[in-house]
């Protein structure tokens, strides 16, 4: 985590403050003071922000969160790589310099099994990009995409998984099979099979 995190845990307690939810305290667990962990369990709320989606993964591996979250009776709230990292079997797409060309890069993981759900995050930005002079849609994510499934979505866009019940809300749209699919306009939601 960089000082962006602690930036951030800030915001989040601002905006939890802003809703009128009561907060006692906000704890940042990264690489400095990971002990944190072993209170997962007097915790209410988890966030799982973003990063390098591997380099999470890693860490969360370290951590022992997916075991940790064994019997937790609270809410997890996760985006970008943290989102991506809840699945189970997490589809980590190249995103630095180099990752896509790489033979030896992995692009599946296993991750925390919170969810089927295979995110792809940033959508809107992320859809015209170049890497490594591949382009990240038609190049790399479609031709990963044969054979599994990919929600994209923009910024702004979320799902809500409540036990069985899987909502999408937002601009959204399935990647399957090399294909992309509307599933989703924004403004609207659609519960997910």
């Amino acid at each position: 985590m960089t000082p962006h995190g602690r930036k951030s845990a800030a915001r989040n307690r601002r905006g939890f403050d802003s809703r009128r939810l009561k907060v006692s305290s906000v704890e940042m667990c990264d690489g400095r003071d990971s002990d944190i962990i072993e209170k997962i369990h007097e915790t209410d709320v988890i966030i799982l922000t973003g990063g390098h989606v591997p380099t999470q993964n890693l860490f969360l591996k370290r951590l022992r969160l997916k075991e940790r979250l064994s019997g937790f009776k609270g809410i997890v709230l996760a985006w970008s790589a943290g989102a991506m990292n809840c699945a189970k079997n997490v589809y980590a797409g190249p995103e630095l310099e180099g990752e896509a060309v790489d033979p030896e890069y992995k692009r599946w993981i296993e991750g925390l099994g919170i969810t089927d759900i295979n995110i792809f995050p940033h959508y809107q930005a992320l859809r015209d990009t170049y890497l490594d002079g591949l382009r990240m849609m038609e190049d790399i994510t479609l031709p990963d995409s044969v054979g599994h499934e990919f929600i994209a979505l923009n910024d702004g866009s979320y799902i809500i998984i409540d036990g069985e019940n899987k909502t999408v809300y937002g601009e959204a749209y399935l990647i399957k099979d090399g294909n992309i699919y509307e599933l989703c306009r924004d403004n609207e939601a659609v519960s997910l099979r």
